[in-house]
């Protein structure tokens, strides 16, 4: 697991190495003028997951966002989170998931800055571990699957390079083994704080 996360996270980077460059010198060609390019959001996320036989569960935990905007409201993003819980429903059994996903922005500003308003469709890889993940060989504390997280949010101006991020709410999808259709539908819910880089 701890190869693939870094695996993943250096394709992130080195992706974000060629985007954000060109979202900085690129110079939008539509009325709304780009005048921060760059986003750097730290976030405070809960979700409620689904457990086998339809029971939900809560998790929490943080992230971090980089979005660049090149072409109007048109942007990429990448997005890093990290969530937990230590007892899934009564169980006794924990679990942790670290998500990295990518894909498009599209960002509606109001004319004054002061309201943003961003959908998101973004599709990466899930990490779960320090649980237990049931196969056809036997459990296993560790697995990977796919990861598509579609959702919006809204941002509101504090400064010139501050904005709170004052809610976001995804459907994260992911297919880590349970035993009956291994998929899991999530609802992710998060706050927090963005900085803004020209």
């Amino acid at each position: 697991m701890p190869k693939q996360l870094s695996t993943m996270l250096l394709s992130g980077a080195a992706f974000l190495g060629m985007v954000l460059p060109n979202a900085a010198q690129d110079a939008p060609t539509t009325s709304q003028e780009i005048k921060y390019p760059i986003e750097v959001t730290l976030t405070y996320n809960a979700t409620l997951s689904d457990l086998i036989g339809g029971r939900n569960f809560w998790l929490q935990g943080s992230g971090v966002q980089v979005h660049g905007r090149f072409y109007g409201g048109l942007g990429e993003l990448a997005d890093v989170g990290g969530q937990h819980t230590a007892n899934m429903n009564g169980t006794g059994v924990g679990l942790d998931i670290v998500t990295v996903t990518f894909g498009p922005r599209y960002t509606w500003t109001q004319r004054r800055h002061q309201y943003a308003l961003y959908g998101q469709a973004l599709v990466g890889e899930a990490f779960g571990f320090n649980s237990v993940f049931p196969g056809t060989t036997g459990a296993t504390s560790s697995r990977d699957s796919l990861a598509v997280k579609i959702g919006a949010g809204t941002n509101v101006a504090r400064s010139r390079h501050v904005s709170w991020r004052v809610f976001e709410a995804d459907w994260l999808r992911t297919q880590l083994p349970n035993s009956t259709n291994n998929v899991q539908n999530n609802l992710s819910l998060g706050a927090g704080l963005v900085l803004r880089f020209h």
